[in-house]
C-alpha cells in the first residue's frame, strides 16, 4: 500500500472567525449601486464603506474602535454628485482616502483623527480628466501621492495628487471597459484586465504593452488579474459554460497557463485579495457567503487549495486589511471586513499555535507607511521596492499628518488638458507690479482664511464640550 504524502505547509491549518456581535459595525445603510468593487475600503486606524446616499454620493469613515450600532445622523463625506463606485486608502498616510464616482471625478479626501461634527464636504483636491465615470483607483504601492484612475471612457490616468496634475494618461490600449488594474511590488508595471477578454501587463512610463494574453478566460464575464510576489499573475474569470475559474500566468510564457482551475457555477465576479507575506490569495465572490483561499508556491499544482470560511449571510462587498493593522500576538494573518446589507462584520483568519511569542515565520518585514520615492522620481524612472518594517512589537499607526497640495503654475490659470508643459518663450512674462499685487492678494486671503479656521476650530470645540456634557 502507498501512503499518501501530505504537502508541508504551516497554513495549511488557517481556520477563519466571525467576529463576536459587540465588534461589528451596525445600522450601516450599505450601497445597492450595481458594481464590481469592494464598497469598502479598511487601514489601521479607519473603516470606510460606500453607504446610500438621497442626491448624490457617499461614504462613512469610522474609527476602528468604533463598533456597535452607528447613529443614523453620524457624519458622512459627501461631495460627489453622483454615486461613489470605489474608494482606496493612501498607503502613506492613513488619514487620506480618494473616491471614485459615476459623476467623472476622483476626489481625495483628508480624514481628521477626531469624528467630525458635520458631514466632510470639502475634498484637498478633486482630480478631473475623465468624460465618463471613474471606477477604479489604486495608489502607487511605493511612490508618494501617486494615483492611478480608469474610467468608463477606457482609459487610465495616473495623477500627482501633491500637485493636482496628470503624471501620464494611457487613453488607446483598451478598445473596451476596463474591469481591473493592479500594480506589482515595486509600481514598474501594470496587470490590467478589459472587456475584450484580455489580459494585459503595461509599462505605464513607456507607455508600452509589455505582454498580453488573449482570452486568458475564455468567458464574457469580467477577468481579475493581480500580480504574485514571484512576479506571475494570478487570475479569476469564467469558463466558457460560464463556470468560475482561476488561473496562474507567467507573463514571460503567457502561451500557457502555470495553473487553471475550474472552481463552481455560480455568476458572481470573484475578487482576489492577496497577501506576499504568506503568498496566500483569497477569493470572495459578490453574492456569495464564503471566502476560498489558497497558497501559490513554487511546486507542482501551483496554486494550492487551503479552506474554506462559509457564512449563511451573502457577502455586499469586502474590505481587507494591510499586514501592519493585524494582531500579531493571536497569530491573525488576515482580517476582512465583510459588509451585509446593513452591517459590517470582521472576519479573522489565524494560525493555529501553542506559543505565545512572536512567531517570525508568519510575520517577515512588510511594507510601512513611508513612501520609497517621491512622484517625481518615479515618473523619471527610477524603482524602488516598499520601505520594510518589522511587527514584532506590533504597529502603532502614526499620528494625523496633513496632505499639503502645492497646485503648479498657480498664476497661469489656464486649465490643463494633459500632462504639464513647459511655458513656451512666447508666453508673455507677468509684470513686476502684477506679480506684487498678486503675491499681496493671495497672502491677505490666506490670513483671512487662516482666522476663519481657527473661529471653526473654536466652534467645534464648544460644539464638543456641549455634547460631552450632554451625554454626561
Amino acid at each position: 500500500m502507498s501512503r499518501r504524502v501530505v504537502r508541508q505547509s504551516k497554513f495549511r491549518h488557517v481556520f477563519g472567525q466571525a467576529a463576536k456581535a459587540d465588534q461589528t459595525y451596525e445600522d450601516i445603510r450599505v450601497s445597492k449601486v450595481t458594481w464590481d468593487s469592494s464598497f469598502c475600503a479598511v487601514n489601521p486606524k479607519f473603516l470606510a464603506i460606500i453607504v446610500e446616499a438621497g442626491g448624490g454620493g457617499a461614504f462613512i469613515v469610522l474609527p476602528l474602535a468604533k463598533t456597535g450600532r452607528v447613529d443614523k445622523n453620524y457624519p458622512l463625506v459627501t461631495g460627489h454628485t453622483a454615486p461613489v463606485l470605489d474608494i482606496d486608502w493612501c498607503p502613506h498616510n492613513d488619514n487620506v482616502i480618494a473616491s471614485a464616482s459615476d459623476d467623472t471625478t476622483i476626489m481625495v479626501w483628508q480624514i481628521p483623527d477626531y469624528t467630525p461634527v458635520r458631514n466632510i464636504t470639502e475634498p484637498i483636491i478633486t482630480l478631473e480628466g475623465h468624460s465618463k465615470r471613474v471606477g477604479i483607483l489604486s495608489w502607487h504601492p511605493t511612490a508618494r501621492n501617486v494615483l492611478l484612475s480608469a474610467g468608463g471612457d477606457n482609459m487610465i490616468i495616473i495623477w500627482n495628487v501633491g500637485t493636482g496634475e496628470v503624471l501620464l494618461s494611457l487613453d488607446d490600449m483598451h478598445p473596451d471597459v476596463i474591469h481591473s488594474v493592479c500594480w506589482n511590488s515595486n509600481g514598474s508595471l501594470l496587470a490590467t484586465t478589459c472587456k475584450d477578454k484580455t489580459l494585459r501587463i503595461i509599462n505605464p512610463r513607456k507607455g508600452q504593452v509589455v505582454a498580453e494574453r488573449f482570452a486568458a478566460h475564455e468567458g464574457m464575464r469580467p477577468m481579475r488579474a493581480v500580480f504574485t510576489r514571484q512576479g506571475h499573475i494570478f487570475t479569476t474569470g469564467f469558463t466558457r459554460m460560464s463556470q468560475r475559474e482561476l488561473g496562474l500566468w507567467d507573463p514571460n510564457n503567457f502561451e500557457e497557463p502555470v495553473a487553471l482551475q475550474e472552481m463552481d457555477t455560480s455568476n458572481g465576479v470573484l475578487l482576489p485579495f492577496y497577501d506576499p507575506d504568506s503568498s496566500i490569495i483569497y477569493l470572495c465572490g459578490k453574492g456569495d457567503s464564503s471566502i476560498r483561499y489558497f497558497e501559490i508556491t513554487e511546486e507542482p499544482p501551483f496554486v494550492h487549495y487551503l479552506n474554506t470560511f462559509s457564512s449563511k449571510e451573502p457577502q455586499r462587498g469586502m474590505g481587507f486589511m494591510p499586514k501592519r493593522g493585524l494582531d500579531v500576538s493571536k497569530c491573525e494573518i488576515a482580517r476582512f471586513y465583510k459588509l451585509h446589507e446593513r452591517k459590517c462584520e470582521p472576519i479573522i483568519m489565524t494560525v493555529p499555535r501553542k506559543s505565545d511569542l512572536f512567531q517570525d515565520d508568519l510575520y517577515p518585514d512588510t511594507p510601512g507607511p513611508e513612501a520609497a520615492l517621491e512622484a517625481e522620481e518615479w515618473l523619471s524612472g527610477q524603482d524602488a521596492e516598499p520601505v520594510l518594517i518589522s511587527l514584532r512589537d506590533g504597529y502603532v499607526p502614526p499620528k494625523h499628518r496633513e496632505l499639503r497640495v502645492t497646485k503648479r503654475n498657480i498664476l497661469d490659470a489656464r486649465p490643463s488638458s494633459g500632462p504639464r508643459r513647459n511655458q513656451s518663450a512666447s508666453d508673455a512674462p507677468l509684470s513686476q507690479h502684477t506679480l506684487e499685487t498678486l503675491l499681496e492678494e493671495i497672502k491677505a486671503l490666506r490670513e483671512r482664511v487662516q482666522a476663519q479656521e481657527q473661529r471653526i476650530t473654536a466652534l467645534e470645540n464648544m460644539l464638543c464640550e456641549l455634547v460631552d456634557d450632554g451625554t454626561d
